[in-house]
């Protein structure tokens, strides 16, 4: 049986706020079932690991609650969520303007390698 998961946020498009309530909300899920829970922002949904861009969005339009409060929901119950490394360069960021709930920084090895060498490990791709 798998004990982690990565949920690869790829195709999501921060501009679509109704896209991003899913994977953060079973992320959640996910680490309070125990499952060791990564949630790997690249392409496009690299912009919500900048400081001060998921604060400005949010899943429904009135919504008092932003995408970041999700992300924060999230990794309060033990997501640990990464940025791939060519976002820097695509959105002008360093490791400085990633928000505190943001572990790191990872390349296109990291993904293949989790995806691929690890048995107990299952991928979700948003």
């Amino acid at each position: 049986m798998a004990k982690k998961l990565v949920i690869m946020m790829v195709n999501t498009d921060p501009r679509n706020g109704e896209e991003l309530g899913a994977p953060f909300f079973q992320a959640s899920v996910a680490a309070a079932m125990d499952y060791e829970v990564e949630v790997i922002c690249t392409a496009t949904s690299g912009r919500l690991m900048k400081r001060g861009e998921a604060e400005k969005l949010t899943v429904k339009p009135g919504s008092p609650k932003t995408v970041y409060d999700f992300i924060k929901d999230a990794h309060e119950a033990g997501v640990r969520f990464l940025c791939c490394s060519p976002n820097l360069d695509l959105f002008d960021m360093t490791e400085a303007d990633l928000i505190p709930e943001c572990s790191g920084i990872v390349g296109g090895a990291y993904v293949i390698e989790r995806v691929m060498e690890e048995d107990d490990t299952r991928v979700l791709s948003y």
